[in-house]
């Protein structure tokens, strides 16, 4: 081939490379918006279904039972304890449901003490099985000073709802995994803010996952959790033992370098 022609057949080879690129990344994109609709019509419909089957005919139950007290409290006082009572018990059965619905949301401790101190609840109670230390503004494997620092916590305060919401998530789904199948004695958890995004890491010294082991719901929804935003999430086994999941999420109006 001459060299015009070489020239030539480099420029379409660049055009045609471009246009499979585009074509791929839109065809990425319309699969996150599908599994986006998907996730939350699910969600939609887990929450009707709650509220009709369960919520709604508690709820009913309780104004029966009130209307049969109303008219059994002039005639059987006894009667009527006993039917305020039940309803009493009724009220709090669906209070407890609407709190498990509203967990599902958005967890209820992410407003009530903040995402750090959320976390601490989490690293606490899986303390009760092995020993967790948790690292927050420090970045992943820098040993913690005195509890967590203090910058890290204002920023990690500063982050956007949906973030916050998907940290929370992927840590706890984290630390069930390591609680229940790792068989660790220590679990790391660091969290830093740098460059635009948030960057967890949870590491253990378990025994890893094996090689031939299919992926799980577990992995798969700390991935769709990071993803979701525009991030990533790797899990791997280092040579030395033990299991590692990098998760990067972006915090910024525009992805970090």
């Amino acid at each position: 081939m001459s060299r015009r022609d070489q020239a030539l057949l480099l420029d379409v080879v660049r055009q045609a490379a471009i246009a499979v690129r585009s074509a791929t990344l839109a065809r990425e994109l319309q699969l996150a918006r599908e599994r986006l609709v998907l996730a939350r019509e699910e969600d939609r419909r887990r929450i009707r279904r709650d509220l009709h089957d369960g919520l709604g005919p508690a709820l009913g139950g309780v104004a029966l039972r009130l209307d049969a007290a109303g008219n059994a409290i002039g005639t059987d006082p006894d009667r009527t304890r006993q039917l305020v009572r039940q309803s009493r018990q009724d009220v709090t059965d669906a209070l407890a449901d609407v709190r498990r619905l509203v967990h599902g949301l958005r967890p209820p401790a992410l407003d009530d003490f903040g995402l750090v101190a959320a976390l601490e609840h989490q690293v606490e109670a899986a303390s009760a099985v092995l020993d967790v230390e948790l690292d927050v503004g420090l970045g992943a494997g820098r040993p913690a000073e005195g509890g967590p620092d203090a910058s890290g916590a204002g920023a990690l305060a500063a982050l956007p709802a949906a973030v916050e919401v998907a940290a929370y998530r992927i840590v706890s789904e984290a630390l069930t995994n390591v609680v229940r199948h790792a068989a660790a004695t220590t679990c790391r958890v660091g969290l830093t803010v740098e460059a635009g995004a948030l960057r967890i890491e949870i590491a253990d010294d378990g025994r890893g996952i094996p090689a031939d082991a299919v992926a799980g719901v577990g992995l798969r929804s700390l991935r769709e959790r990071a993803e979701e935003l525009g991030g990533t999430c790797d899990v791997h086994c280092p040579p030395a033992g033990g299991t590692v999941v990098q998760a990067w999420i972006p915090i910024a109006d525009e992805p970090a370098a």
